[in-house]
């Protein structure tokens, strides 16, 4: 199992020998640390718990788990079939090699609250043929025979800020020096937002 946490720095461009332009987006991915292993005998199923950044205050278990591992900033677990890491290994950006394709989880950035228009691509109604103050409304949202609104239905609501998970995308570049995964394709989420990256089994 390949896994790392990092955080989203921006998109750029790199060319390959071709000339053709590959659109990349960066992520910075320091050093992760190993803080738990949960095996299937003991926990039920097979993860990895990884941590990384500081922290300066902690709570008094985390401070008691992480004994002599230090005080991190983000933790995250990430499932897998089995695994060979031991507590206190460190895992980074070397593990993953150009080509490899891989799985990436993000927040999506937030939208606030958002019109079917903008939120579920409605084309809204005519804007002439005596349209009046409908031309972003939806619409039905169901017949009269039901006498109700069935679950699912498009409304306007809350858009963005919803974990996306977005798979199988190239790893275009690796920096090792910088601590930088280049991956081909845009990723969810806002600028320093934390990501996921998990290489496809």
């Amino acid at each position: 199992m390949k896994a790392i946490i990092g955080k989203k720095i921006g998109m750029t461009q790199l060319f390959r020998e071709d000339g053709t332009v590959v659109p990349v987006t960066l992520v910075q991915a320091m050093p992760n640390v190993v803080t738990q292993v949960k095996t299937l005998d003991r926990d039920g199923y097979c993860a990895v718990q990884l941590a990384t950044g500081s922290k300066k205050r902690v709570a008094k278990a985390q401070a008691v788990a992480w004994k002599n591992l230090g005080t991190f900033d983000e933790v995250r677990e990430f499932r897998a079939d089995d695994t060979d890491m031991s507590v206190g290994a460190t895992v980074d950006v070397s593990a993953f090699t150009v080509g490899e394709k891989v799985h990436v989880i993000g927040t999506s950035k937030g939208r606030g609250f958002q019109g079917v228009v903008r939120r579920h691509g409605f084309h809204g109604h005519p804007k002439t043929h005596g349209t009046k103050d409908q031309v972003r409304m939806s619409g039905s949202v169901g017949a009269g025979g039901p006498q109700h609104v069935f679950k699912g239905v498009r409304m306007a609501g809350q858009m963005g800020n919803q974990r996306v998970t977005v798979k199988n995308l190239e790893v275009a570049q690796v920096r090792v020096e910088e601590h930088i995964l280049a991956l081909k394709g845009a990723i969810p989420g806002s600028r320093n937002s934390t990501v996921l990256i998990q290489a496809v089994a």
